[in-house]
């Protein structure tokens, strides 16, 4: 690997940090360049500004959590089956990345981001949304709006990875399996 290719990677990994942490509006070029241990100018050699940072780092990590998601789908399955494969690639994505679905859940209406990365997302959202959608046309998904649901699920999750990552509850499988249960039964039809 060459030594730009860390040095880039080191910003990035810096920034995702900061930005999941801090948000957008609190973190500064210095803290990106200090965190990453290179000097702010060498983060102006790989991006025009902060913005263009924020939008390329949302990019990569909704394109990489849209793959996770996407990978492997079981479309003909049950609808159960298909929330227990969407749960897992979030299991997945957190455990190998662990700011980024964070990241992306705080900044996904900023107003920062470009159309690009506004495209990106909306795309990630249609996979969702479409599970959603099959579910409440079966009658196995509550009739509440997708956007809802989609925050249910994900507000939970996001706070048990808060509480692993802060060393208040251990992340076991049989905690991971409860909590998968426990979101699919906020989100499913009861009759």
């Amino acid at each position: 690997m060459s030594t730009s290719t860390t040095k880039r990677d080191q910003i990035l990994d810096s920034a995702l940090s900061l930005f999941a942490e801090r948000g957008f509006d609190a973190t500064t070029i210095p803290m990106i360049a200090s965190d990453a241990n290179v000097g702010a100018g060498t983060i102006y050699r790989y991006f025009e500004n902060k913005e263009v940072l924020v939008n390329t780092l949302f990019q990569h990590y909704v394109d990489l959590f849209t793959k996770t998601l996407e990978e492997d789908y079981p479309k003909d399955a049950e609808i159960r089956d298909q929330f227990h494969h969407l749960f897992q690639g979030m299991v997945r994505f957190t455990n190998e990345r662990e700011h980024a679905l964070h990241f992306i859940k705080t900044h996904n209406a900023a107003y920062f981001l470009d159309d690009t990365s506004r495209s990106r997302f909306d795309r990630l959202l249609m996979i969702l949304e479409d599970f959603i959608d099959e579910g409440k046309k079966k009658e196995q998904i509550r009739d509440l709006p997708s956007n809802a649901l989609i925050a249910i699920i994900f507000g939970g999750f996001l706070e048990l990875f808060k509480l692993i990552r802060a060393g208040e509850i251990e992340a076991t499988d049989q905690l991971l399996v409860g909590v998968e249960e426990s979101c699919w039964d906020a989100v499913r039809h009861h009759a």
